[in-house]
């Protein structure tokens, strides 16, 4: 039904950091990992997408509308700028399909009547619990 959104490179930002944690004397010289920036407001998103994006409860999305990702779980860059990219058209992708709406439905007959049934069940159980007459 929906298309699966595609970003283009103009609205991505990519910068090659130095990775976080282990990783021996390697690790300090070499500047494998990704920082990624992608500004929602300024891209060429549609705008239901954009609100569904801004929506979001993300971490990765800041106060000024820029969503930022961090790849560093591979040894090279390369792989890291893609797997940054993927996990960008992930998040965009999934807002991509409108919410459906809900539709107000009527109970059933047959879950009324269970309803009232558990009802007079419960009634009858509170009424036995007053005094005893003699």
């Amino acid at each position: 039904m929906y298309a699966q959104i595609t970003l283009s490179e103009d609205d991505v930002t990519i910068t090659a950091v130095r990775a976080q944690g282990a990783g021996g004397q390697n690790v300090n010289k070499v500047s494998s990992a990704i920082h990624l920036r992608f500004s929602i407001p300024t891209s060429t998103l549609s705008a239901d997408v954009k609100v569904r994006l801004l929506a979001l409860n993300d971490h990765r999305i800041t106060r000024d509308g820029a969503i930022v990702i961090k790849a560093q779980t591979h040894r090279s860059q390369d792989m890291n700028r893609t797997e940054a990219l993927a996990r960008l058209n992930e998040l965009v992708n999934s807002v991509a399909r409108p919410p459906k709406t809900r539709h107000a439905t009527k109970p059933t007959y047959g879950s009324k009547q269970r309803r009232l049934e558990g009802k007079r069940k419960l009634s009858e159980t509170k009424a036995l619990r007053g005094r005893a007459l003699f």
